[in-house]
């Protein structure tokens, strides 16, 4: 997956659009600022999503942080890899770490772009 394909939240969630199909995750920013990602509380397949609402948690040795849907749409897919394995969200963010897909009924046209999100999460 090409990161320039992807568009971004300022929740730092990621996600690529296929057709119908958004797959989500959050952004290596997120997964090194959380520290050792320890489990992943992620919406179930049929669960309906809005852009911008909280779907669910993202739980590391430093702390318990939301995780925000960047889409509107249903839940079709959820990645059980990451949830027996949640230390992938740290290793592998953007490839094994996703964490769910949802058929798209809206995106965000505030969604950014991979320049406009390094520029957010510059120190």
């Amino acid at each position: 997956m090409e990161l320039t394909e992807l568009r971004y939240s300022a929740e730092h969630e990621w996600v690529a659009v296929d057709g119908e199909i958004a797959t989500i995750g959050i952004t290596d920013y997120a997964a090194n600022a959380l520290g050792d990602v320890v489990y992943v509380d992620i919406p179930e397949e049929g669960t309906d999503v809005a852009a911008g609402a909280t779907v669910g948690e993202v739980e590391s040795t430093k702390s318990v942080s939301d995780l925000f849907s960047p889409i509107s749409g249903t839940v079709t897919e959820v990645n059980q890899e990451v949830v027996e394995s949640p230390e992938l969200v740290n290793s592998d963010p953007f490839g094994r770490g996703w964490l769910f897909k949802a058929q798209v009924s809206e995106v965000p046209a505030d969604l950014m772009d991979r320049e406009a999100y390094l520029k957010l999460t510059e120190d």
